[in-house]
């Protein structure tokens, strides 16, 4: 870019054809009182005769960089200081055998509970459908069953984060399913207050102070706590001396459901209907112990609803600063990796000189 108040001097570069034109343009071969010139024609040109058009060439050279000079070209270099408080969330979510229950759509399609889940959290996360994504919270990824599992810890690698979400399977296995609410609110519990509170540098050369506002659990299950070692009620409690807030979401129909079976005979996929329940009291107090709310979710839009919901609850701040280093191109180097280009006036001298040394040594010209 240039400096807009200089800027103007470009126009001089429209002198620059007229002077390649009158340097080079052809002119009136004088008369030489020979008989005749043709055997000097058929002589090979000489070095010098090959070279003599780059005294000139370098002259014009000279007078375009300083042309350019004259209108300040810069380079300019932002910096981003930002100061943050994010907010540390923890999604727990539920993987047990009855989440395969298939009464939620997706584009006009029935799946099961926990693609469901894995769509709109993934949008919480990063945008869409009305959310703004979380880009400056921490978050991380447990998932459980009979027994509860640390995905990701919290992080600000959200990419990373929606790819194991997507990983994610439905427990098949009879030994691993199950319902364990309490210990996955202790897991989480655990993994939001190792948090250390520290300085972070940005991979995008932008220095950030980070400072965890508050720290959040959203839990979404679908059935009754009977699995693990941790009662959900204690947990909470210890939830609310951490200070770590519980969001807890229902997920699923109450009461009947269509669950995909194989018929042993023919091997083929059917739904039926089968028992499902969810034990909203327990879940109720688990949110209220901790100052957070209970939501309930019967299918896509309303899951939607709830994450909306939830992302305006919790907010997160961030002030950002924005700095410009401008350099004078005309009289400052360019770096480009390990090539440095000289400043633009020095280029300009430099041809200068180039083209007075030539002409008065090696092609200097002998007048008439």
């Amino acid at each position: 870019m240039f400096l807009t108040s200089s800027a103007w001097f470009l126009l001089l570069l429209l002198l620059v054809p007229m002077i390649i034109w009158q340097l080079f343009r052809k002119r009136r071969t004088a008369a030489i009182m020979f008989s005749s010139t043709q055997n000097a024609a058929e002589l090979p040109p000489s070095w010098r005769q090959r070279l003599r058009w780059l005294p000139p060439a370098l002259g014009v050279l000279a007078i375009a960089l300083m042309v350019i000079s004259l209108a300040r070209p810069q380079e300019g270099r932002k910096q981003t200081i930002s100061d943050a408080e994010g907010i540390a969330i923890e999604l727990v979510v539920d993987r047990s055998g009855s989440m395969q229950a298939m009464d939620f759509e997706l584009e006009g399609e029935a799946v099961d509970r926990l693609t469901a889940i894995k769509d709109v959290a993934g949008k919480f996360i990063n945008g869409g459908e009305n959310l703004d994504g979380r880009y400056s919270d921490l978050i991380g990824l447990l998932t459980f069953a009979g027994f509860a599992d640390s995905l990701t810890p919290p992080t600000l690698d959200h990419t990373y984060l929606t790819a194991q979400l997507e990983n994610a399977e439905i427990a098949s296995d009879r030994n691993e399913d199950g319902t364990a609410i309490g210990d996955a609110i202790g897991l989480a519990i655990e993994k939001l207050s190792n948090l250390d509170i520290q300085p972070t540098h940005s991979e995008a050369n932008q220095s950030a102070q980070r400072q965890v506002k508050s720290k959040v659990v959203i839990l979404l299950t679908d059935g009754e706590n009977n699995a693990g070692e941790l009662d959900p009620l204690p947990a909470a409690e210890l939830a609310k001396a951490m200070g770590i807030k519980i969001y807890t979401i229902g997920v699923g129909t109450k009461g009947q459901a269509p669950v995909p079976v194989y018929d042993p005979f023919t091997n083929r996929r059917m739904l039926r209907m089968m028992q499902v329940n969810i034990d909203e009291d327990t879940l109720k107090k688990i949110a209220e112990e901790t100052g957070g709310q209970y939501f309930r979710a019967t299918d896509t839009q309303s899951l939607a609803k709830v994450y909306r919901e939830i992302d305006q609850l919790e907010k997160s701040y961030v002030e950002a600063r924005h700095f410009v280093d401008y350099r004078e191109l005309a009289i400052e180097p360019v770096h480009f990796g390990w090539a440095t280009i000289p400043p633009l006036v020095v280029l300009a001298l430099v041809c200068l000189a180039a083209q007075v040394l030539l002409r008065n040594t090696v092609l200097r010209q002998v007048a008439a």
